[in-house]
């Protein structure tokens, strides 16, 4: 009876069955590989039409420059207004229960699936010289943010921002708050402890969100043109250039998408642990 039972499948006592290689579905190949070609190869497209003995020619030329400065400066502009005001909206979704709040968090995710181009007219109706806020601004300041540099930093800032909130209410909802429970325990302040213990705790939440923020920022094209216009030197930022540049020199516009490429590429690399990585 042993003997049967050590050798009988499905006993407690029975080897486990040795399971071969997994066939990869023949049905399923065919598709897969088309979609990554569909993505990948626009990109070695792009590489092999590089001019990259013209390359540090072109990088040299003013327009660029001019372009890629004021692209990191809003970008970088943009950000800084996304964190000071996402991180604590990010908190207020987290941490706090109110009437509304689906609604609020739902709100705040437009911007990702609105075009751009409506988000740009949105703008101008808000802050626009006739806008709902604009006007009075026009009127008692004398100041406008349409097609400014200003207006560039406000529109980038209205695209990017979601991608901070959503990063920084996640990292929030998977942190403890027994450290937070412990720190008021202890006499801190809400403010002390959101300072000393909250904010350190998110810390890479914030990083992370704060990359992509930037990075969606720095591609903005469609709100900017709308809200900022494309004036070279104030408000004509990489892509705006991109696509001003392919009606006049192909080249250009190559060599400012390879900019924006590489910057996308090493977004992805820095973040591929906490974003695309898999088990």
């Amino acid at each position: 009876m042993a003997v049967d039972e050590i050798h009988h499948p499905g006993t407690a006592m029975s080897p486990p069955r040795r399971r071969g290689p997994r066939r990869i579905p023949v049905f399923l190949v065919l598709p897969a590989g088309l979609g990554l070609a569909f993505l990948v190869l626009p990109l070695v497209a792009l590489l092999l039409r590089t001019p990259w003995r013209e390359l540090p020619q072109h990088l040299a030329e003013p327009a660029i420059l001019a372009a890629l400065r004021l692209s990191l400066l809003t970008a970088s502009l943009a950000t800084v207004c996304c964190i000071l005001l996402g991180v604590p909206l990010a908190w207020l979704l987290a941490r706090v229960e109110f009437p509304g709040r689906r609604l609020a968090r739902a709100l705040i995710t437009v911007p990702l699936v609105l075009p751009p181009v409506v988000g740009g007219v949105a703008l101008l109706l808000l802050f626009g010289r006739r806008g709902l806020i604009g006007s009075w601004l026009d009127e008692t300041f004398g100041f406008t943010l349409p097609f400014t540099t200003a207006g560039v930093v406000v529109a980038e800032a209205f695209v990017a921002m979601p991608f901070l909130v959503i990063a920084v209410e996640g990292a929030l909802r998977g942190a403890d708050t027994r450290y937070e429970e412990a720190a008021a325990t202890l006499g801190a302040g809400r403010w002390t402890t959101f300072r000393r213990v909250t904010l350190p705790l998110v810390a890479p939440g914030i990083a992370a969100g704060a990359v992509l923020c930037w990075a969606r920022a720095l591609g903005e094209f469609g709100a900017t043109i709308t809200f900022a216009g494309n004036f070279p030197g104030r408000t004509q930022t990489m892509p705006l250039a991109v696509y001003l540049a392919l009606e006049t020199d192909l080249e250009a516009a190559i060599v400012l998408s390879l900019i924006l490429l590489v910057v996308s590429v090493t977004i992805l690399a820095s973040l591929r642990d906490r974003w695309i990585s898999s088990p």
